[in-house]
């Protein structure tokens, strides 16, 4: 059984989906400290002008965790983003198969950062096909703190004998203390698929929602086709 984990980033890019679509078992990694101007509340979409950012504000204590962070409902970001996505993708081919949902998202006042994010990330990988099984880290049992003890216990729990980890986990993870623990770990390698979008050149490394909104039925056998080995 293949396990793999990730922070629940805010409309994430295709190779989150292609890391949960290799797995058998994905965890949502929601017990990790947030990290203040990375993916956790944030993500990039096409314009006309090239790629800008979809920010959820947010208000917390240093060092909060995921699941501990609020959504800043000053500001009225909801109606802003859900904006931006009319105006950059409504003659996007696939854009009214999906606008319902998120048209319905934005309207809705969110309390807490992870329960926007579980509620998108559920929704794509429906609309994607993956067939897997989601778990919150923070419904799990308790795990240890440090990196490499947390996945340890996490696959532990639901008798996973591979790990497979994101290519940035060759800089910190402790490949030998997994084998003692009779855990395998194998590298996600994704080189980034082109597809067709609005606006001229292609723009990599933006939301999904961007392939999403251009080939819709056809975006997961694009995402598998960055799939490297």
């Amino acid at each position: 059984m293949v396990l793999a984990a990730h922070q629940p980033h805010y409309l994430p890019w295709l190779g989150y989906f292609d890391k949960m679509d290799r797995a058998d078992v994905f965890v949502v990694l929601d017990t990790v400290q947030f990290e203040k101007n990375g993916w956790q509340n944030r993500n990039k979409i096409k314009t006309s002008q090239g790629w800008q950012w979809l920010t959820v504000p947010v208000t917390y204590g240093f060092p909060a965790r995921i699941d501990q962070v609020w959504v800043n409902n000053r500001v009225r970001w909801g109606k802003k983003h859900w904006q931006a996505l009319i105006t950059n993708y409504r003659k996007a081919p696939y854009f009214d198969a999906y606008a319902p949902f998120f048209e319905e998202t934005y309207q809705r006042s969110w309390e807490m950062l992870v329960d926007v994010n579980l509620h998108t990330i559920q929704f794509i990988k429906e609309m994607l096909g993956i067939q897997i099984e989601l778990k919150i880290a923070s419904r799990m049992e308790p795990t240890r703190e440090d990196p490499n003890g947390r996945l340890i216990d996490l696959c532990r729990q639901v008798g996973a004998d591979t790990y497979l980890a994101g290519s940035g986990g060759r800089a910190y993870m402790d490949v030998e203390a997994f084998r003692r623990a009779g855990i395998r770990v194998v590298f996600q390698e994704y080189e980034h698929p082109v597809y067709p979008q609005l606006y001229g050149k292609f723009v990599p490394n933006l939301s999904v929602v961007d392939l999403l909104f251009n080939c819709g039925p056809e975006s997961l056998s694009i995402i598998r086709g960055g799939r490297k080995g």
